[in-house]
């Protein structure tokens, strides 16, 4: 992973059109094995905001790369505790969002960014074929290719394994503020959605977004859409807010929040045959 130090970004190399992962850099994924209670998988596209040397900072400071334009905060913690928690296999993605993000299709403009959240990415700007190529199939391809071998894995267990991603946002974007305090995201399928919906709003204190504050309907979240919707495989996509873990009390009473109802929830057999909706 590279180090940053102070404030200062440093150069990008534009001339990196076919970078190769360097000694010293992350790798594109990491897989953590936390047991097989059920047939799923639970995944964080948003784990890291490491960028890889050949790119510098892509011309950004050490203060712009902590922020949610770079990565989920949180949300890396998050999936390890819940995937400790429900005795589950992880994914968790090696390299920042703004590198090239793993839950955008690769035809969307918005998978490489030249700005987010109004701040200028120098490294994303005037991308070429080559370069966004190189990126792929040292970061992107590797990780979803990760997730493919981890559900096949767990496809010799049930006829249709269940994809449990897990992200977070921020409370504030472009200006507006986001009340809730986490959001179930979804398509058609209701198998995990709908219940766990059902049972976080149980808490009158908690604020639940349906689809909030992303939607989860076609053609978004690519990552649960890809390895689970197309083939009619239980999925969902949960969002906590970023301000809710910020610390290990945070993180602890969020993953019990969320493995209570999921554990119930994948303890039923029922959920794992194909259904398309």
């Amino acid at each position: 992973m590279y180090i940053l130090s102070g404030q200062r970004p440093l150069p990008v190399d534009s001339s990196a059109a076919h970078f190769a992962l360097a000694a010293g850099d992350p790798q594109p994924f990491t897989v953590e094995r936390h047991g097989e209670a059920f047939p799923a998988l639970v995944v964080c596209d948003h784990a890291s905001n490491a960028v890889p040397r050949s790119l510098g900072t892509l011309g950004l400071n050490h203060h712009q790369l902590s922020l949610h334009i770079a990565w989920d905060v949180g949300a890396a913690a998050l999936a390890r505790r819940v995937a400790q928690r429900l005795a589950l296999p992880v994914v968790l993605a090696g390299f920042s969002r703004l590198v090239i993000d793993c839950n955008r299709r690769l035809d969307d403009p918005a998978s490489i960014l030249p700005v987010s959240d109004s701040h200028a990415v120098p490294g994303n700007a005037d991308v070429t074929r080559a370069q966004r190529h190189a990126r792929t199939a040292a970061i992107y391809d590797p990780y979803h290719a990760a997730i493919e071998a981890e559900l096949a894995e767990a496809a010799r267990r049930a006829a249709a394994p269940a994809l449990i991603s897990i992200h977070s946002f921020t409370p504030i974007m472009r200006g507006h503020r986001r009340p809730w305090h986490c959001g179930i995201l979804w398509d058609r399928d209701p198998r995990l959605p709908m219940p766990l919906l059902a049972a976080l709003r149980a808490d009158a204190d908690l604020h639940v977004g349906d689809n909030e504050p992303y939607s989860g309907r076609d053609p978004s979240d690519y990552t649960v859409s890809m390895h689970a919707k197309s083939r009619g495989w239980p999925h969902v996509c949960i969002e906590v807010r970023q301000d809710l873990l910020q610390s290990e009390a945070g993180i602890e009473a969020w993953s019990e929040r969320l493995t209570v109802p999921l554990a119930a929830l994948l303890a039923n057999k029922n959920i794992y045959e194909v259904e398309r909706h």
